[in-house]
């Protein structure tokens, strides 16, 4: 292998780091569980409009708000299954 070759491996995997830190940058972000609730609340509020519950919009405040709180205890639990469960 020479010089270049090297060169061009360094390169692709530089690349590929900064692909997968930004990906998590993203997963952890604020503005992404921002995004999270505010479809999740149109989606439920939209739903439960067409099958003509009461108060649509109010009522889907609650589900939005458990996805939201579940999303952010997912990173709580990913390290107890890291640490107690998933053995290399």
């Amino acid at each position: 292998m020479d010089l270049k070759e090297i060169e061009k491996e360094i390169s692709l995997i530089k690349e590929r780091n900064n692909k997968v830190e930004t990906d998590k940058a993203w997963e952890t972000s604020l503005t992404r569980k921002i995004l999270l609730f505010i479809f999740t609340y149109l989606a439920i509020g939209l739903y439960i409009n067409v099958i003509g519950v009461e108060k649509p919009w109010l009522n889907a405040v609650v589900p939005s708000v458990g996805f939201l709180l579940s999303t952010l205890t997912l990173p709580f639990f990913k390290n107890l299954w890291k640490r107690y469960i998933y053995r290399k």
